[in-house]
């Protein structure tokens, strides 16, 4: 009986894996061979992204590359992209993070109109919403990188409050803030030293978009008349197609590096702290509160 009970199990065991919707066929599957369709998604995606790099590398040639640091205008205009980034991400912190955190603890019910407000940045065109800021703001702050910064604020605040919002889903918000408090914290105190460093991984990830968006974004700074490091490449074109197309190589490499840096300092604060974990297309939410035993 134990031989025939035993072969019984056997062969439900063939079956199973013969299965396609089998539980062990799927785990032979996944712990096999990486499936074909896979490798052609791969392959294609590679190729889109690296053949119009290619391209741009030979139409550009080697010597253009270390030409484009030498030209006039390089330096101001990739400092400039820079102080930008600075500026937005100081700002769209400084108006998210307490707002968002007060919405999630004093007016849950205003969560969804919060969502529905700050989708409109993506849906209104950059054209119209630059015209609509240029009829608001003073005429002081008119083509000036401090009246862009402000324009960017207003771009980043979908990505940013996303990010936020992901992370304080992530943990028990109402909980940590009233032990906090019971323990005889100010509401600043809380901010800083409960609630911040459980935020850590989506306030990396909000750093990272707005950085992003702020060295690629073309169309506002060029209706603001200020020349960020994207203006500078297509005003350049005109001049030298060469060491145009240099440029936008470097800058696109520059801006990885830049995003990578961000995101290696931020995975290793997650391996010190206990928090999740982000990299420029996932964030791993955290599964454990910092100071949770």
């Amino acid at each position: 009986m134990a031989a025939i009970g035993a072969y019984g199990k056997q062969g439900w065991i063939r079956r199973t894996m013969r299965m396609p919707g089998g539980d062990a066929g799927s785990a032979v599957s996944r712990s096999g061979r990486f499936p074909v369709w896979r490798w052609a998604i791969l392959l294609i995606a590679g190729i889109y992204f690296l053949l119009p790099l290619y391209a741009a590398i030979r139409f550009a040639g080697l010597k253009a590359f270390g030409s484009v640091f030498t030209q006039a205008g390089f330096g101001a205009a990739l400092w400039t992209s820079i102080q930008i980034s600075a500026m937005t991400w100081i700002i769209t912190m400084a108006l998210m993070v307490p707002t968002t955190i007060y919405v999630h603890l004093r007016m849950p019910k205003m969560r969804r109109l919060l969502e529905s407000v700050t989708i409109l940045p993506i849906v209104i065109p950059p054209i119209v919403l630059t015209v609509g800021v240029l009829q608001v703001f003073p005429t002081q702050l008119k083509a000036t990188m401090w009246l862009l910064g402000f324009e960017y604020v207003i771009l980043a605040m979908p990505f940013a409050y996303r990010s936020i919002d992901a992370g304080l889903r992530s943990i028990d918000l109402k909980t940590l803030t009233e032990a906090s408090g019971n323990l005889g914290a100010n509401w600043l105190q809380t901010m800083w030293r409960v609630i911040l460093p459980n935020l850590g991984t989506s306030l990396l990830s909000a750093t990272v978009l707005i950085v992003a968006l702020c060295l690629g974004e073309f169309t506002m700074a060029s209706l603001n008349l200020v020349t960020t490091f994207p203006v500078w490449i297509v005003e350049f074109d005109q001049l030298n197609a060469n060491i145009s197309v240099a440029a936008s190589i470097l800058a696109l490499v520059v801006t990885w590096l830049f995003l990578m840096l961000i995101v290696l300092l931020g995975s290793r604060q997650a391996r010190r702290t206990g928090a999740g974990e982000v990299t420029l297309f996932t964030v791993t939410a955290n599964t454990k509160t910092i100071g949770e035993s």
